[in-house]
């Protein structure tokens, strides 16, 4: 076990909490309650927070662990980013002021969102353990299973009618035709991850079927660490409209949020989305 040294403000559990990641798993470790799950293709990782300003993790790559619950992102800087004198904001802030942005792999990240459509979180997580347990690499942690997200080249072998019987209904198509056009190379992840404009990658995974904005933005937020990208769903919507006075839809409502957040617009969407998800 590692211990590292909290420089702004985390909070385990609302991160885990805040819709992003679906599939850590309590787990309690020398005495100690953290909570462990795979991150890509590696063995399980164990993560725990002992106070305000100190976590304790084990695994293959303490360093991936720390990035990719962004336990090194300067908080600070991020703030002094938002827009001044917006009290919705600040309040929402002070709400959860412990949520960081997870940077989980592209592949996983993206799947996992093709399948929360019209979708709550707790069924959201279902869905994700589900297929871990079929399709995942198992590894055994404190006597524990746990599984990787199945990759592109397996999911494309399951087939649609194996994904509808874990309960992805509609969503089976989307997630083996993704599937398939990445395996095959027809979708570039890592061109979407490293190498194009945030507007081109954007425009690259829309050609995915299933893949509408919302879910791109996603996983250009949540995935490849754009924090400019700025998803919005009904809890977004709603606290636009009811909050900000906003009335406009679809792109112009986006183009809106964008400009007005700047340019860690998504940042400032976790708290947004926490604070409306959780008490509205």
């Amino acid at each position: 076990m590692e211990s590292f040294q909290l420089e702004h403000p985390f909070s385990l559990t609302d991160t885990l909490k805040s819709g992003q990641l679906f599939h850590w798993e309590p787990l309690r470790r020398e005495g100690i309650d953290g909570f462990a799950g795979c991150i890509g293709s590696a063995p399980p990782s164990w993560i725990a927070q002992t106070s305000a300003d100190q976590v304790v993790l084990d695994g293959p790559d303490a360093g991936e662990v720390i990035r990719y619950f962004g336990l090194d992102q300067d908080l600070a800087a991020i703030h002094d980013s938002f827009p001044r004198e917006d009290e919705v904001l600040e309040e929402a802030m002070a709400y959860c002021p412990g949520i960081r942005l997870a940077r989980q792999p592209l592949w996983e990240c993206l799947a996992t969102f093709i399948t929360s459509s019209l979708k709550q979180v707790a069924h959201i997580r279902a869905i994700s353990l589900t297929l871990r347990r079929s399709y995942g690499i198992e590894y055994q942690l404190n006597g524990k299973s746990f599984y990787t997200y199945p990759s592109p080249e397996v999911m494309q072998s399951v087939g649609e009618d194996n994904l509808r019987k874990c309960a992805l209904g509609y969503r089976a198509k989307s997630l083996d035709l993704a599937a398939k056009a990445i395996a095959s190379g027809e979708i570039n992840l890592s061109a979407v991850e490293k190498e194009l404009s945030e507007c081109d990658a954007r425009v690259e995974l829309t050609r995915l079927h299933g893949v509408g904005e919302k879910i791109a933005n996603c996983a250009l937020l949540f995935g490849t660490g754009r924090w400019g990208a700025f998803p919005i769903d009904i809890w977004i919507e709603r606290i636009l409209r009811d909050h900000y006075r906003k009335r406009l839809k679809g792109d112009r409502l986006q183009a809106w949020a964008v400009k007005y957040f700047g340019r860690n617009a998504g940042y400032a969407q976790q708290y947004l989305f926490h604070f409306a998800r959780k008490t509205l």
